[in-house]
């Protein structure tokens, strides 16, 4: 850049400007497009890179030319063109029904049909601060309310670097198979019968016992072999 003037901006490069051996050399066949591709043509070693666009010159306005309808400055000064102030426009309060019900019964209207002859004769309305937002529905704002966007809390990083939620994770799994293991189990426990009891329990046995005649249970002995009753008891505790 001599004498600190701008540098004119870098064409597209053509197939003429190639060098042989250089980056954007083509073998075979070679069309001007392919160097004006920005995916295709490759930065020059030392240059600035190449703009793949046609540019205009400098004598080039860009924008949109709007064509001149006035005279410029000469007719600006030698006439000025006013502008007509607009007319605000007053907005229509609502009616006041209960300054005009009041009213019409003091004057001894009773009916509906006078109460509407009231109206037409007496159109009341409000007033501005009576009707405003604020005056007929006050926001009820608590005395701590913090205004704004409340903080993303913080992302917990050592929780991620140490997989805590991994092991919480893993944790619940443990915990659910657990408990499917455990309702299985109930669900599988085999009910007792009469015939697992008797074997875990079973019942006495009954004592056998000999057939006798009934009318033979109760007659006592006729005959006595031993000398005395102590001889008897001697002899029966040694058979038994």
């Amino acid at each position: 850049m001599a004498g600190g003037g701008a540098a004119p901006p870098r064409r597209p490069l053509t197939l003429a400007e190639v060098e042989p051996g250089s980056e954007n050399e083509r073998l075979g066949v070679a069309r001007d497009s392919m160097l004006c591709n920005p995916l295709i043509l490759k930065a020059e070693l030392g240059k600035p890179q190449r703009n793949c666009v046609t540019l205009p010159g400098f004598d080039f306005a860009y924008g949109l030319y709007i064509q001149r309808t006035d005279g410029g400055v000469p007719e600006a000064i030698g006439q000025w063109q006013t502008v007509k102030p607009r007319t605000a426009t007053v907005e229509k309060m609502p009616r006041d029904f209960i300054t005009m019900n009041r009213g019409a019964l003091k004057a001894g209207y009773t009916t509906a049909h006078e109460f509407n002859l009231y109206y037409k004769a007496n159109d009341i309305r409000r007033k501005g601060d009576d009707y405003s937002h604020f005056k007929r529905s006050l926001p009820k704002i608590p005395a701590d309310m913090t205004f704004g966007i409340p903080t993303r809390p913080s992302t917990p990083f050592f929780d991620l670097l140490q997989h805590k939620y991994k092991e919480m994770w893993m944790e619940q799994q443990r915990a659910r198979t657990a408990a499917q293991r455990m309702e299985k189990k109930k669900r599988d426990k085999v009910r007792e019968t009469r015939t697992t009891l008797l074997r875990k329990q079973p019942l006495p046995t009954k004592e056998e016992s000999f057939w006798h005649l009934p009318h033979f249970e109760k007659v006592g002995p006729h005959l006595s072999t031993f000398p005395d009753s102590d001889t008897r008891k001697k002899a029966f505790s040694a058979s038994h």
